[in-house]
């Protein structure tokens, strides 16, 4: 069975690559442009990663949605893909304020986020 993964990423393009490229390596994505229904299709997907951006409709909204996924299922790995590390100066390896797996700065190559996706779902 595919490995289900939600994106949630207020860019399309973004969303768009990243899902291409996903599922041609053999995932099933799931994505949202919007928190509110990131969490509903959180929910009702039960997926078994989740990559989100921070800066959405709001500043650092994307870490209060992280939190709240970490609280309705913690053993889900988060993956924080978002360029707010190099725009704000943030040191997520030693400051973060959600818990997430992995951190990573985009854009980044397809590869790293693949390596990253594999750590942590075997």
């Amino acid at each position: 069975m595919k490995k289900k993964i939600l994106i949630i990423d207020d860019d399309p393009d973004i969303i768009e690559a990243t899902k291409l490229f996903l599922e041609i390596k053999g995932f099933e994505v799931i994505s949202e442009t919007e928190s509110a229904e990131g969490i509903e299709s959180f929910k009702n997907n039960k997926p078994d990663l989740v990559i989100i951006d921070v800066m959405m409709n709001e500043p650092d909204e994307g870490f209060f949605i992280a939190q709240k996924f970490k609280k309705l299922k913690p053993e889900c790995p988060l993956i924080i893909y978002s360029s707010v590390s190099r725009a704000l100066g943030y040191d997520f390896g030693k400051n973060a304020v959600v818990v997430a797996d992995e951190f990573i700065d985009k854009p980044a190559e397809p590869s790293v986020l693949l390596n990253s996706i594999n750590k942590l779902i075997k």
